[in-house]
């Protein structure tokens, strides 16, 4: 991951938290998701997004946080919440609806008045590995599909997205049953 893709994480007591610094891209997305997927598997049910440092986001970065706070949210009491989003992240995660699974910037957060001291622990993730070019396309379409349930709207806005993803992925893909055969 190259400097202007930077994650890091961290665990505390009550929450664990993320920090993207440089965009929030396809690139980085999948360190999220793998951190926060650990996070969620080991009982955690507040996980933060820090995008103070956040220079912008694409579609699959957003459609990633939309899918961890699903699968927090499926938890009781489960949250994701945004720290420090800035105003472009703010009304980039609000265009699409995001606002109402997520808690943006909350007053009463835990980790408010904390920043610094958080930030301050934070590292690098546990390197997932490199993913090959079907795993990639899985995961950018599962993005694109979890931001199309959000709305009719971001169905219309990321339809030809996913169908392209998903014609791509059965190219790539042996049918069901093909791959036990060899």
């Amino acid at each position: 991951m190259t400097a202007d893709h930077l994650i890091l994480v961290g665990v505390f007591d009550g929450f664990s938290w993320t920090r993207c610094e440089g965009k929030g891209s396809f690139v980085n997305s999948t360190s999220v998701k793998a951190f926060c997927d650990e996070r969620i598997a080991d009982g955690e049910t507040l996980v933060v997004v820090d995008l103070g440092g956040c220079t912008g986001m694409d579609s699959t970065f957003m459609g990633t946080l939309a899918g961890i706070a699903a699968r927090l949210s499926a938890k009781d009491g489960g949250v994701l919440q945004i720290a420090e989003p800035g105003d472009r992240n703010r009304r980039s995660l609000e265009d699409l609806g995001l606002d109402f699974l997520m808690e943006i910037d909350p007053a009463t957060a835990p980790w408010r008045g904390k920043l610094g001291a958080i930030r301050s622990h934070l590292k690098p993730p546990q390197a997932p590995g490199s993913i090959d070019r079907i795993e990639r396309v899985r995961h950018v379409l599962e993005a694109h599909q979890t931001l199309s349930e959000v709305s009719d709207k971001n169905a219309r806005e990321f339809g030809q997205v996913v169908t392209f993803l998903e014609n791509e992925l059965a190219e790539k893909e042996p049918p069901a049953g093909e791959a036990d055969r060899k």
